[in-house]
């Protein structure tokens, strides 16, 4: 799930899954949020009707496509060339969409210019992301929010997975960076669904270790999942700005 990370010495760190398979991360998408509970969450805090939108981080365009259905215009920013080509394809003569190969730490922006940032799973993991931070704010105008979606790395059985992994992650550091910057986080409750099994274990495997893609297999029945999420939002003084 996780995309990209900031490092001291590097922009863009490869991702483990959608780089790669990309084919397989197109169904892991389709199947994530089934009933809508994080779609409806981000429009309750942030309606994008009519408005600007940028999506960082967005991959080949699989979210982007459903911002641009209603927005006035809807940008990606995506650091993999591959992956920016194929959203291009994707969004092909959709109006007011675009797609801009760059880092989030140097978004192809003007000052002010968007009413929702926008990251999915991607680069917003917490200590570490500040450059990004700081380039959503000089984007957003007056009011403006950004909106970072992130997994859940205490709910189960998700986040147990996820840790077995990646031991070095605390859930209370995260959430700690987030409050201190200003973020309103709330959990977000979904529902994977697949439409056989052999599609759930193989996101399964591209998401995880080799072994603990193993566990998550025997751990799961059937075609659905039960993903947790963390929904945080910031909304930039219309005043003095933050720092």
């Amino acid at each position: 799930m996780r995309t990209w990370r900031t490092r001291p010495r590097a922009e863009v760190t490869p991702s483990p899954n959608i780089w790669h398979w990309p084919e397989v991360y197109e169904v892991e998408n389709r199947a994530q949020d089934s009933t809508g509970a994080l779609w409806s969450a981000l429009r309750e805090r942030c309606d994008w009707t009519g408005r600007d939108v940028v999506d960082i981080g967005c991959g080949d365009g699989f979210h982007l496509a459903l911002f641009a259905e209603s927005a006035r215009s809807a940008i990606g920013v995506e650091p993999h060339p591959p992956l920016a080509r194929r959203a291009r394809e994707r969004l092909a003569g959709v109006a007011g969409a675009d797609v801009r190969i760059a880092p989030a730490q140097r978004l192809p922006l003007a000052d002010a210019s968007a009413d929702l940032v926008h990251a999915r799973t991607a680069y917003f993991f917490g200590p570490g992301c500040e450059p990004g931070l700081a380039e959503a704010e000089r984007v957003l105008r007056p009011g403006g929010t950004l909106a970072i979606v992130d997994l859940d790395l205490a709910c189960s059985p998700y986040g147990d997975w996820m840790r077995a992994d990646t031991p070095h992650l605390d859930a209370g550091e995260v959430e700690a960076f987030f409050e201190r910057h200003g973020f309103d986080s709330r959990p977000v409750d979904t529902v994977w669904r697949f439409a056989e099994r052999a599609q759930l274990e193989a996101v399964l495997g591209i998401e995880f270790s080799a072994k603990v893609a193993r566990r998550a297999v025997r751990e799961t029945q059937g075609t659905t999942l039960e993903v947790g999420y963390r929904l945080r939002v910031r909304t930039k003084p219309t005043g003095l700005l933050r720092v």
